[in-house]
């Protein structure tokens, strides 16, 4: 074996939430787990401000804060962690081959993907600008830091009609804005939207630009793509909700996918079509989607993981 490649009995794809409580747990079972953190290492949560519902945190804790606590416990148990991308893998025969970025290739028993799934963004600067000040993509993560306050939500699939009915539970006012004259979700999501009096549907548009200052967001402008006119809504809150994009492009044509290239797991396990390799986190839920599942699920691969290597 070269000097550039080894075995490891555990590799794990991916840094968030279950990359990083699958390391914990295949840590502690003496797997001794590599991780490749991959492009955003602590994944979503690093572009999250403030988290006050994943539990054990009573004051509250910082996205970015909390994925280097659950790093320096996964390191703490003997998880080899490194920065860097993983490039190629083959899944055609155990050990399962992976390239990465650092020029090494890794021969592993068993694979947990933790690679997440990345939000779609609207791709306007003042967008990344206000990012975690007034930006953001799950209603259901810090939606409760605009209580009482009014906010805007771009979309108008399934998604968008349901964070929009949940926050209109806890804002004074939602804006709906949508880039065609009628919703895209279900007939019982639309009931849902248009029955609740605080929602204002703003139809045929588009966000121009989001405005704020150095407190945050204070509006955002919207183009009426029919008209070409503009206007301005003021609001302390821009949801975007036009949906994710699972980060399952090295594994197309390798490992079973759903119909929008989310990977399956046969049902009450984190197990996928090929043996040996478990999906833990975004990558597999598109429902949920919460920090709190994703650790969940981290926890079930590793435990699958050792179980598989020890029969």
């Amino acid at each position: 074996m070269s000097e550039n490649t080894e075995h490891v009995r555990c590799l794990i794809i991916g840094s968030g939430p279950a990359g990083y409580t699958a390391a914990i747990y295949a840590a502690r079972a003496d797997l001794k787990p590599v991780i490749y953190q991959g492009m955003q290492p602590g994944g979503q949560l690093t572009i999250t401000t403030e988290v006050d519902n994943f539990p054990g945190y009573p004051k509250g804790i910082t996205g970015p804060e909390m994925m280097e606590e659950f790093k320096q416990q996964a390191e703490r148990f003997g998880t080899q962690i490194r920065f860097g991308v993983v490039t190629s893998v083959d899944l055609s025969s155990r050990p399962f081959i992976v390239s990465a970025d650092d020029g090494k290739t890794v021969k592993a028993e068993s694979l947990i993907i933790a690679t997440g799934a990345s939000a779609k963004w609207l791709g306007i600067e003042s967008e990344k600008k206000f990012m975690g000040m007034g930006v953001s993509g799950c209603a259901t993560c810090d939606g409760f830091f605009y209580r009482g306050k009014e906010v805007a939500i771009v979309g108008g699939g399934d998604t968008a009609a349901e964070e929009a009915t949940y926050l209109a539970k806890l804002c004074k006012k939602v804006f709906m804005i949508h880039r065609r004259g009628e919703l895209r979700a279900s007939k019982a999501m639309q009931h849902k939207v248009f029955s609740t009096p605080n929602i204002e549907m703003i139809w045929d548009s588009v966000p121009e630009e989001v405005l704020g200052d150095d407190s945050g967001v204070t509006g955002v402008r919207v183009r009426n793509i029919k008209s070409g006119q503009s206007h301005d809504f003021q609001v302390h809150g821009v949801f975007v909700a036009i949906g994710h994009k699972p980060n399952t492009e090295l594994f197309t044509g390798q490992l079973e996918l759903d119909e929008i290239n989310y990977i399956k797991t046969i049902p009450g396990s984190t197990r996928t079509s090929v043996e040996g390799v478990f999906a833990a986190g975004d990558v597999q839920d598109h429902y949920y989607r919460q920090a709190v599942t994703a650790a969940g699920t981290g926890c079930m691969a590793a435990i699958e993981a050792e179980r598989f290597l020890t029969n």
